[in-house]
């Protein structure tokens, strides 16, 4: 993604959201009641200092073909976050997010992903479904309410069967 396409869409998101919504900075504190959208050409990483978790940004080589890539946010999402990750996949071309959903799987995370009807692309979340690790499969319209529910009720790491809603 170009660096011109980002910052446009982080500031639309934030034209349309109930939180704030910024395109991710160096050494950025990961906080309550905001969203990030990763810099064109660098990979967004959370890592922990201390009690807290930042974001990092880097021009590490590309994965999946992608900088940045879901599979780096959401390998470092794993290590930083533990059974607390909560990992959502949306639309997109490929297979990028789908390593990273294992990592987050792996770790004790939990994984949201978007349903194919929904998805103008269901190449990222129908591989991240098809290889099993999906907890819960939704129509995007019904995915912030998810995000919602699990961070207020700290149900984040609470596996459920997986269930297409």
């Amino acid at each position: 993604m170009p660096p011109i396409f980002t910052r446009l869409l982080a500031e639309r998101l934030a034209s349309k959201s109930a939180i704030a919504v910024a395109e991710a900075g160096e050494g950025t504190p990961v906080r309550p009641g905001a969203a990030f959208v990763a810099p064109g050409g660098q990979h967004l990483t959370v890592a922990k200092e201390g009690a807290r978790r930042v974001l990092r940004l880097n021009e590490d080589p590309e994965v999946n073909f992608c900088r940045p890539s879901v599979d780096v946010l959401f390998r470092s999402v794993a290590a930083a976050g533990g059974r607390g990750a909560l990992a959502v996949i949306l639309t997109g071309m490929g297979h990028d997010g789908m390593l990273g959903a294992r990592a987050v799987r792996e770790s004790g995370g939990l994984i949201l992903a978007q349903d194919e009807p929904t998805s103008v692309v269901w190449g990222m979340p129908g591989s991240v479904v098809a290889a099993g690790l999906a907890d819960k499969v939704l129509p995007v319209e019904r995915i912030a309410a998810e995000i919602v529910q699990r961070v207020a009720g700290g149900s984040r790491g609470a596996r459920p069967s997986p269930v297409n809603a």
